[in-house]
């Protein structure tokens, strides 16, 4: 596959980085002790879990959890008024979790999903109280640090009525793995008038695969804002996160910031269906490739009236690469208001002229632009999780030449 230029990939070759082998990863090991601080990590480790969005020194933080390889290693509270529990605590201690687990998401929908409810390895399971400001955001990070780990976890998060709770979820790998699996489920309930912003950072790796399944409901008043953001290389990731909006109300926004270098391959998109009268949905996404392969989809469905739905997917081809934009917009009843804006193209002559005459060469000039592209304003981001977003774009950016 090195080598290759994505653009010369066939149909054959592009469906093989769809379907991946689960059998070729170790899907069975033993369980990583535990660990009472994260500051006793590596600074390697501790770099890569910084640039996936968590602060080993759990400053202002509600709560932590990590799940290395094949097993959760801590999970801590330390803010009234939400839960961090270990998935599988959580199961025995709640009798099952019957009202959530498994109910948003199909567990026989593909090979991915029957794995992961075959054998659970782990993951998270977070809830507020009813009414809880959790102003300060729980951090939570799926790490694998092994060789052709196959990685299995399932997350809950519940936010009662009233209450709000921002998450920091970050995913990586140790810069030694070369091959790895990983495959998560989540679902997310946001109840009456609750509000959830849920923004992932994922720091993946050469030869790493991601085959996340995510879908979330969102009741009356409800709030729903989910963030992604992957700028590093990853052999192939497949996710499609679905919010159904099922309360006078809601509403959800999805805001994507996607690059790929050569030999990555993503199809990463959002899909939000408006189930009642007044929701509102935004999917927003920036795509840069200078090499690789971005398939964007994007749909909005209205089943109710009076409803408004906007999806906006715009893409830079810096080099040979190819940027897939699908937008797709379904109304089903009169009175759905839906919008699409899409556009690919490349990074205008003008711009890096007009940088190049105060100074830049041409690398800082499209460098620069590049930057400005990807900052896209999320709502809702505690702004140390911006100064981290806003250094992994630096970062890449100036990576990218």
């Amino acid at each position: 596959m090195h080598g290759v230029k994505d653009s010369q990939k066939g149909p054959a070759q592009e469906k093989n980085r769809e379907d991946v082998d689960i059998s070729r990863f170790d899907l069975q090991g033993g369980s990583t002790p535990s660990l009472s601080d994260l500051r006793d990590l590596s600074e390697e480790d501790r770099q890569n879990l910084l640039m996936a969005g968590v602060d080993v020194s759990e400053k202002d933080r509600s709560g932590t959890y990590l799940h290395m390889d094949y097993s959760n290693v801590q999970c801590s509270t330390c803010r009234e008024g939400v839960e961090v529990l270990d998935i599988k605590q959580a199961l025995e201690q709640y009798d099952g979790l019957p009202e959530y687990y498994w109910q948003l998401v199909n567990p026989d929908k593909d090979k991915y999903t029957r794995e992961v409810a075959d054998n659970l390895h782990g993951g998270y399971f977070i809830r507020t109280e009813k009414g809880a400001k959790v102003t300060d955001p729980v951090q939570s990070c799926l790490f694998i640090k092994g060789q052709n780990v196959g990685q299995n976890v399932h997350n809950i998060i519940v936010v009662e009525e009233d209450s709000e709770l921002h998450i920091i979820t970050g995913c990586a790998v140790s810069q030694e793995v070369n091959t790895a699996l990983h495959l998560g489920i989540s679902e997310f309930y946001v109840k009456k008038g609750g509000k959830l912003s849920f923004t992932m950072i994922h720091n993946w790796g050469e030869g790493v695969h991601v085959r996340p399944r995510s879908v979330g409901t969102v009741e009356e008043g409800g709030v729903f804002l989910n963030n992604y953001i992957l700028l590093k290389r990853v052999e192939s990731a497949q996710l499609y996160p679905s919010v159904y909006l099922n309360g006078r109300g809601a509403i959800a926004r999805f805001n994507s910031i996607l690059a790929t270098p050569p030999g990555s391959y993503v199809n990463s998109g959002s899909r939000v269906v408006l189930n009642a009268e007044e929701t509102r949905a935004e999917i927003i996404a920036r795509t840069i490739t200078t090499g690789g392969t971005i398939i964007n989809p994007g749909h909005i469905q209205s089943n109710a009236a009076e409803t408004k739905g906007h999806l906006e997917c715009k893409g830079l081809i810096l080099q040979d690469g190819i940027i897939h934009a699908i937008p797709e917009l379904e109304g089903r009843v009169s009175g759905a208001d839906l919008s699409h804006e899409a556009a690919v193209g490349k990074v205008a002559q003008e711009e890096i002229e007009y940088l190049m005459a105060r100074g830049m060469d041409e690398d800082e000039a499209t460098s620069t632009i590049v930057r400005g592209f990807l900052s896209v304003d999320i709502p809702g981001l505690p702004p140390d999780l911006k100064e981290t977003i806003d250094q992994t774009i630096q970062e890449s950016g100036e990576s990218m030449f």
